[in-house]
């Protein structure tokens, strides 16, 4: 009775295994479904404001950096994603709210320092107030990839006279001052 149990079972498998094979035709093609890439938005990298206040040639000066995309520049990209280029305009108050300096700044006015690479894809990165030296005032500027978790970018100088003369150039000289060990002291000694 096991036997033909098993037997009938047996058959049962194999006639249900054999009946939902469907013979393949010929012309038929099977093809993945194409995924139809959405093109995505350009992004802009943020705008912010920053207000100081200097001591400069014996004076009080308030330096104002607006940042802020400009859609009416090429944009840049990382490679996968495309971001507006930026503007930063750079504007330098007496103490009596009379203006000593204002001027946009973009990419542009920078290429005289930049590889044709970050030409193409960069964007400026920002301006910001470093130091005063003699008769100038010192801004880093940097241009480089516009991804935020990149850190591919130019470091420059920007060098504003008493005149109102600004000099660009590329910053040579690496910050190095956290990487150096501080000296020690006879204080310092670990001895019990």
């Amino acid at each position: 009775m096991r036997k033909i149990q098993y037997l009938a079972l047996g058959i049962l498998i194999a006639s249900t295994l054999t009946a939902c094979h469907s013979k393949r035709n010929p012309n038929e093609i099977i093809v993945k479904k194409p995924v139809i890439v959405q093109p995505r938005k350009t992004i802009k990298m943020g705008d912010y404001e920053q207000t100081r206040k200097v001591e400069w040639l014996g004076a009080t000066y308030t330096i104002a950096v607006r940042f802020s995309a400009d859609t009416s520049l090429p944009t840049a990209s990382d490679g996968n994603q495309k971001y507006f280029d930026n503007q930063v305009q750079l504007r330098i108050l007496r103490k009596d709210d009379s203006e000593f300096f204002n001027r946009t700044f973009t990419k542009a006015d920078f290429e005289s320092c930049l590889d044709e690479s970050f030409l193409k894809n960069g964007a400026l990165l920002g301006i910001v107030f470093n130091r005063t030296e003699d008769d100038n005032l010192y801004f880093a500027a940097s241009v480089g990839s516009p991804d935020k978790s990149s850190d591919e970018y130019v470091p420059l100088v920007l060098r504003l006279s008493k005149t109102g003369k600004v000099t660009i150039s590329k910053d040579n000289q690496l910050d190095t001052s956290s990487d150096v060990a501080p000296e020690k002291t006879p204080d310092d000694d670990d001895s019990v």
